[in-house]
C-alpha cells in the first residue's frame, strides 16, 4: 500500500489566490458593503482571462489605487506591470488538509518538484532489486524479506519526519529500494511452497490482492487528508509483519539449493502434516540424491558462462529479445502511467482512483480465460492496441466531457492491466531455459526505466488534461503492433537451449499476425515443459528411446534397428546385428522419438513462474 502513497502526494492541489490582494479587497469591502467579494475579484482579472493567475499579480500600489477610486469602477489595465507573488499563497483545503505541495510551497516555478520526488521513488526500485536480490539468494528468503521490511519502515518514518523537500525526496529513494522487493520476495516464497500446477493460481491471486490493496487505499486517503498522518497510517501496520518471524518458513527449495537437507525435510514434513498427507519414507533418500545431482550440475554450468549478450548473437533470438523488451517497457510504462493519472480524471479524485483499481479485477479473470484458448501473442497485442486507441480517443472529446473521458480511461486501464499480466509468462515461454533468468531480468530492468520517464509524461497534464493519455495511447498501439511479430507459444513445446530458441519462431510468416487461434503443432526440437525440472524432462525423453535386450531385439521399438539414429555392428554367438545406441543420439532425434508416443499437450498455464537460477530456485526480478 505504501507504493501508492505517491498518488496522494502528487495530487493537483495548487488552487491558490494571492494573499495580499485578498487582504486589500476584504479591507475595502468593509468600507463598501454594496460590492461582494466575488464581484471585486472579477475586477482584477486581466484582459481575456477567465481565471486568476496562480503565480503572478499586478505590481501596483493597492492602497493608493483603492484610496483614489471606488472599487466598483476599477477596470484592470493591461499596461499594469506584473510581478511574481512574494507574500505566499492561500491554498484550497477542501480536498486535502496538508500535502507536500502545501507544506513546502511546491507551486509555480517549483511545481515540478513533486514529479522529481516521484522519479526519486522509482529510481530506487532497480537498485533495491539488485541489492535484495543478492541477499535473497545468499542469505535466504526470510532474511531478505525482513531486511526489506525494516528498510521500508525506516524510509517511511523519515518521510513522515521530513522538514524539507530534499529530505523528503531522499526518504522516497529509501522507500523505493523496497519496491517491488517487499512483495515480490514473499511471492517467490509462495511459488516455491506450492506445486507447479498451482503457481499460475498464486500469480493471479497475487495480482488480485494487490488490486484490493489499491481499492482500500482509495478509502484510506479519503478518510485521512493529512500526508504525514497518511504516511504513518500506511506504514506502522507493517510492524505487524514481523510476527511472521515465528510462522513463516524458509523456502525448502532454497534450503535444498544450499545443501541444508535436514531443515528442508522438517518444513516438508510439516507441510505434509497440515495437508493431511503421508510423508514418504523413501523421499529423504530421493532428496539426498537430488541435492548431490544439483551440486554436480552447478559445477558443470559454472564452466560455461551465459550472459545477456548471448541473447543477441543470432538474428532470430536478437529480434525476439528486442521485441520482448520493447513490449515489457510499453506495458510497464503505460500501466503505471495510467495508475498515476487516475485521480486527475473525473469529478472526484478518490472515486476515480477507486474505479481505476476496480477495473483490474475483471480484466484478470478475462485474461486468465482467454490465455489458454487464444494464446498469449494475439490477446496481448489486441489488448494493447485497443487500450491505446481508447486513450487516444479522448482527444476528440470536448473539455467538459468529464465522464466520457473517465469511461475511456477506465476501459484502457482494464486492457493494459490484462496485457501486463500476459507479458510475464509470455516472455518466460519465449526465452530458452538456458537463458530464461538472464532474459527476463534484462527485459524487466530495461522496462523499469519507463518508471523514471512516466512521471514527466503525466506532468504534461497540468497544461492539457488528455495529452498524457494520447502519448501513452500512441506508445501502447505501437507496442501492440510490434508484438505481432513474436511467435505464439500456446500448444508449442518450449525451447530449452539457445540453439532451440533460435529455431523457435523462424518459420513465422505475415499471415501469423491475423491468426487469432493458435495452431496445435510442435516445432522440431527437444522442448521442455516448464512444470518439470530439466532432470525430469531428460528422464522422460530417455524413456522414449528404443533399447536393446540381450537377444538383440528392440525392447520398446520392436526391432533390432532404429531409424534416424547412429548404427553400430556387434558380433556374437547369434551373428552380427545392428542396435540403436541412445547415448549417441542427438537431443533432436530423441525428441522426435519421444513425441510419437505423447498423447497430450503441454500444460501451458504452469509456465507463469518467476525465472529460476541454475539450481532451480526462484530468482528476484524487477516485476510489477
Amino acid at each position: 500500500m505504501d507504493k501508492i502513497l505517491k498518488e496522494f502526494l502528487e495530487e493537483y492541489l495548487e488552487e491558490f489566490l494571492d494573499e495580499s490582494l485578498k487582504e486589500f479587497l476584504e479591507k475595502s469591502l468593509q468600507e463598501s458593503k454594496e460590492v461582494s467579494l466575488e464581484e471585486c475579484l472579477d475586477k482584477f482579472l486581466r484582459d481575456g482571462q477567465e481565471e486568476f493567475s496562480k503565480c503572478s499579480r499586478y505590481a501596483v500600489d493597492w492602497k493608493a489605487l483603492l484610496a483614489d477610486n471606488d472599487i466598483s469602477t476599477i477596470v484592470p489595465n493591461s499596461s499594469w506591470p506584473v510581478e511574481l507573488c512574494h507574500n505566499g499563497w492561500e491554498y484550497n483545503n477542501s480536498f486535502v488538509m496538508s500535502s507536500i505541495v502545501i507544506d513546502y510551497n511546491l507551486v509555480c516555478e517549483y511545481d515540478i518538484y513533486p514529479t522529481l520526488g516521484l522519479v526519486a521513488l522509482n529510481t530506487g526500485g532497480p537498485i533495491g532489486v539488485y541489492l535484495f536480490g543478492m541477499l535473497n539468494d545468499r542469505a535466504g528468503r526470510r532474511m531478505a524479506y525482513f531486511c526489506c521490511l525494516a528498510t521500508l519502515l525506516f524510509g517511511s518514518f523519515i518521510t513522515a519526519a521530513s522538514s524539507s523537500f530534499w529530505m523528503w525526496a531522499f526518504s522516497r529513494v529509501i522507500v523505493g529500494l523496497t519496491i517491488p522487493a517487499v512483495y515480490q520476495i514473499p511471492f517467490i516464497i509462495a511459488l516455491e511452497l506450492v506445486g507447479p500446477n498451482y503457481r499460475s493460481f498464486v500469480t493471479v491471486m497475487t495480482c488480485t490482492f494487490y488490486t484490493f490493496g489499491l481499492m482500500m487505499l482509495a478509502g484510506v486517503t479519503y478518510l485521512i487528508r493529512d500526508w504525514v498522518e497518511l504516511t504513518l497510517y500506511t506504514s506502522v501496520p507493517f510492524l505487524l509483519y514481523f510476527l511472521y518471524l515465528f510462522i513463516m518458513p524458509e523456502s525448502p527449495r532454497w534450503l535444498l539449493m544450499k545443501g541444508k537437507l535436514e531443515e528442508a525435510l522438517k518444513i516438508l514434513e510439516k507441510m505434509a502434516k497440515v495437508n493431511g498427507k503421508q510423508f514418504p519414507a523413501a523421499f529423504k533418500n530421493k532428496l539426498q540424491m537430488r541435492v548431490e545431482a544439483e551440486k554436480s550440475r552447478t559445477v558443470k554450468k559454472e564452466e560455461v558462462s551465459i550472459g545477456a549478450f548471448d541473447l543477441c548473437r543470432t538474428p532470430n533470438m536478437r529480434l525476439k529479445t528486442i521485441l520482448i523488451t520493447l513490449n515489457w517497457f510499453v506495458n510497464e510504462t503505460v500501466y503505471l502511467g495510467l495508475s498515476y493519472y487516475g485521480p486527475s480524471l473525473g469529478e472526484n479524485q478518490y472515486l476515480s482512483f477507486f474505479l481505476s483499481s476496480l477495473v483490474e479485477i475483471p480484466s484478470y479473470v478475462v485474461c486468465w480465460i482467454i490465455m489458454d484458448r487464444y494464446g498469449r501473442r494475439w490477446p496481448m497485442c489486441m489488448l494493447m492496441i485497443l487500450g491505446g486507441i481508447s486513450c487516444v480517443a479522448t482527444v476528440v472529446l470536448p473539455e467538459d466531457a468529464v465522464m466520457e473521458t473517465l469511461f475511456l480511461y477506465l476501459l484502457s486501464k482494464s486492457m493494459i492491466s490484462a496485457s501486463f499480466l500476459i507479458i510475464y509468462p509470455f516472455a518466460g515461454e519465449l526465452y530458452p531455459t538456458q537463458v530464461r533468468g538472464v532474459g527476463i531480468g534484462t527485459s524487466s530492468y530495461i522496462g523499469g526505466l519507463g518508471l523514471i520517464v512516466i512521471p514527466f509524461i503525466t506532468y504534461l497534464g497540468k497544461e492539457n488534461l488528455v495529452l498524457p493519455l494520447v502519448i501513452m495511447g500512441c506508445v501502447s498501439v505501437a507496442g501492440g503492433f510490434t508484438g505481432l511479430r513474436l511467435p505464439e507459444t500456446l500448444h508449442h513445446r518450449l525451447p530449452q537451449t539457445l540453439e532451440e530458441g533460435e529455431l523457435f519462431g523462424q518459420d513465422w510468416t505475415f499471415d501469423d499476425c491475423f491468426r487469432c487461434i493458435p495452431t496445435k503443432k510442435s516445432p522440431t526440437g527437444s522442448y521442455e515443459n516448464l512444470s518439470q525440472e530439466p532432470s525430469d524432462t531428460a528422464l522422460e525423453l530417455n524413456r522414449g528411446v528404443p533399447m536393446v535386450n540381450g537377444n538383440g531385439t528392440g525392447g520398446s521399438g520392436g526391432g533390432g534397428g532404429a531409424s534416424g539414429g547412429s548404427r553400430s555392428t556387434a558380433s556374437g554367438s547369434g551373428g552380427g546385428y545392428e542396435v540403436a545406441t541412445s547415448t549417441e543420439k542427438t537431443p533432436l532425434e530423441i525428441a522426435r522419438l519421444r513425441r510419437k508416443s505423447m498423447k497430450r499437450l503441454v500444460r501451458q498455464a504452469s509456465t507463469m513462474d518467476t525465472q529460476k537460477t541454475a539450481e532451480g530456485a526462484m530468482q528476484l526480478t524487477y516485476w510489477f
